[in-house]
C-alpha cells in the first residue's frame, strides 16, 4: 500500500488537468464551431474582398487557405466562444487560424501561414446569409 500511495496522489493531482480544457491536443476542430448555423455564408475580408460558401461542416473555416486538403490539426485553444488551431498539410503548406464565434450567425476568422511556398494572412468577418443554394 505504501508504494501505491504516491501513484494515487499523482492521479488525484492530475485528474483536474485531464478534465479541464481540451486545448493542446491533436484534433479535428473547435467546440465553438458546432454551434454555428449551417447554410450559405459570406466572408468579408478586411481588404474589402468577399466570398460566399455553403457551410455544411463549420470546421472547414479552420483551413480556408488549404480548403479540401488533407491536413493534420492541433488545437491550441478551445473554448465556448472560439479558439485557435495550427495545421500542417504535407507538400502544400501550413497555417494557424483563430476563430471567434460572436453568434450562431456571425464569426471572425484570422489565419496566416504558408501555401505552396508563399505566405498568406487574412481576416474575415463571416455572416450567415441564408440556406445553401
Amino acid at each position: 500500500m505504501k508504494m501505491l500511495r504516491p501513484l494515487l496522489i499523482a492521479a488525484a493531482l492530475l485528474a483536474p488537468l485531464a478534465a479541464g480544457s481540451a486545448a493542446g491536443r491533436p484534433d479535428n476542430g473547435l467546440t465553438a464551431l458546432a454551434g454555428i448555423e449551417r447554410g450559405e455564408w459570406t466572408l468579408r475580408g478586411a481588404d474589402g474582398s468577399s466570398r460566399t460558401m455553403c457551410i455544411t461542416d463549420p470546421q472547414v473555416l479552420l483551413q480556408l487557405q488549404h480548403r479540401g486538403a488533407t491536413c493534420s490539426r492541433f488545437v491550441v485553444e478551445d473554448g465556448s466562444l472560439g479558439g485557435r488551431v495550427t495545421y500542417s498539410c504535407p507538400g502544400i503548406g501550413n497555417g494557424a487560424t483563430r476563430v471567434v464565434v460572436e453568434t450562431p450567425r456571425l464569426v471572425r476568422i484570422e489565419s496566416q501561414g504558408i501555401s505552396r511556398g508563399l505566405p498568406f494572412s487574412f481576416e474575415y468577418e463571416g455572416r450567415r446569409t441564408g440556406p445553401c443554394r
